[in-house]
């Protein structure tokens, strides 16, 4: 049994950096954890159009995986198909954008959201007013990078410092989310450059599915 955690855009290195980012995470968990691409998916997921395209097939992904899964993650910060997932499957599933949020809010009292483009920010506005958080939310600010362009790690770092900047000293926000899968790679170094909690979606998503996989696990020992 395995936590699949998926990337529903078809770029292999943001693939890769999520596996790097929960690597440390593999000595906790109670089974293997397995970081797959949706080959179907776009090289980035960057509007409403890619979200809803991704469904079918991300759905048709886990379903040839549900006997061997012990749980999924969408490694995605726009959640795709997260409900139709937790419908379709009997198996735990786990959204990075939502767990990244209920994580925020236990490391500070306002969270700010970096996100990749100022078009994603009306999708995260409509997904914090769902979950009935807006009140936390400090701000959502982007870097006006794509997917493929936070591959350029000098660059992109630069404007990770820049907006973390104006989301800590304007927004006055005191916990930050990366609001990307394809930011994987920065969150320790903008961590000790902000000097204010980072959260990585991936981590806090995979975190999360651990945690509902070992809580099974006791209650199958238990029965």
């Amino acid at each position: 049994m395995t936590i699949y955690v998926i990337n529903p855009n078809s770029s292999q290195h943001v693939t890769d950096g999520i596996d790097r980012a929960v690597d440390p995470m593999r000595a906790a968990s109670p089974v293997p954890i397995a970081a797959r691409t949706l080959a179907e998916g776009p090289p980035g997921i960057e509007s409403q159009a890619h979200v809803d395209g991704v469904v079918a097939p991300l759905l048709t992904h886990c379903a040839a995986l549900e006997d061997d899964a012990s749980a999924f993650v969408i490694a995605c910060y726009s959640d795709p198909g997260l409900a139709a997932l937790r419908e379709q499957s009997a198996r735990p599933v786990v959204g990075i954008a939502e767990a990244s949020i209920l994580t925020a809010m236990t490391m500070g009292q306002r969270f700010g959201i970096i996100s990749i483009l100022s078009k994603s920010i009306p999708r995260h506005m409509r997904y914090v007013g769902a979950m009935g958080v807006m009140d936390r939310l400090a701000a959502d600010m982007p870097l006006e990078l794509g997917v493929l362009e936070l591959a350029d790690e000098t660059r992109t770092f630069e404007r990770l410092k820049e907006v973390g900047t104006r989301l800590r000293d304007t927004a006055m926000a005191d916990v930050l989310i990366l609001g990307c899968a394809g930011m994987t790679a920065f969150r320790t170094d903008l961590e000790n450059d902000l000097g204010v909690p980072v959260v990585e979606p991936c981590q806090a998503a995979v975190a999360m599915a651990i945690g509902r996989v070992a809580l099974q696990k006791t209650r199958l020992e238990k029965a």
